[in-house]
């Protein structure tokens, strides 16, 4: 699923804390907003690998969202929806489309890395894939409770993540050309060492960056 999906799925499981115990409110949508986000942080370093822990996030938030049960305060609301929030987005991106630049043609049999088993989870494709009709759909799904339910800043977070993730729709199939092209114009002068830390899904296709690659 694309990022602002996510980010909007991170936002939705603070509203119960934002209803039930409002003096934390805004703390727990930040904090659903950054770790629903977090782990597309390694988007060009290992790719679902590095930041994606689709069974340790989720062991540990368990016990965190007991522990801010029963003691409620900054740290341990804050704690227990940003794990949350980053467990449902390791979890997610297995409902989506596989790692590679086109993951509409369903090639790719990698979709989020397992470290528990040390092994590649693959690809559902419930939802298509980042940047389909169906994500795009679940999006706006997601920022309907939250725009009924917030106000302020918080509510123009999520109009731009729908304005993000409406126009990244309406681009998505285009992008791998744009990326491909891009590439094909930079590669005589970029160094070897820029070539191999390419993810290797922008570096198929190109004889001079085909070697080992250090990243996803």
């Amino acid at each position: 699923m694309m990022l602002p999906t996510h980010a909007l799925a991170g936002m939705a499981l603070a509203l119960p804390v934002a209803y039930v115990a409002p003096e934390f409110g805004g703390l727990a949508l930040l904090a659903g907003l950054v770790g629903g986000m977090f782990p597309d942080f390694d988007m060009y370093v290992g790719h679902r690998k590095t930041l994606h822990y689709p069974v340790y996030y989720a062991a540990l938030a368990a016990p965190f969202v007991a522990i801010a049960l029963f003691l409620p305060s900054v740290p341990t609301v804050i704690a227990a929806v940003f794990l949350v929030g980053a467990a449902l987005h390791s979890l997610t991106d297995v409902f989506g489309g596989g790692l590679e630049l086109r993951p509409w043609e369903g090639n790719s049999e990698r979709a989020v890395y397992d470290h528990y088993r040390e092994q590649w989870i693959a690809p559902r494709q419930w939802i298509g894939y980042d940047g389909s009709p169906g994500d795009l759909a679940l999006s706006y799904g997601l920022a309907a409770p939250l725009l009924i339910a917030i106000e302020g800043p918080f509510q123009w977070v999520v109009i731009a993540a729908l304005a993000v993730a409406s126009v990244y729709s309406a681009v998505r199939r285009c992008l791998p050309r744009i990326a491909v092209t891009a590439l094909d114009v930079a590669t005589p002068w970029l160094p070897e060492d820029v070539l191999s830390a390419l993810p290797s899904r922008y570096r198929d296709g190109h004889p001079k960056s085909a070697g080992p690659s250090t990243s996803d």
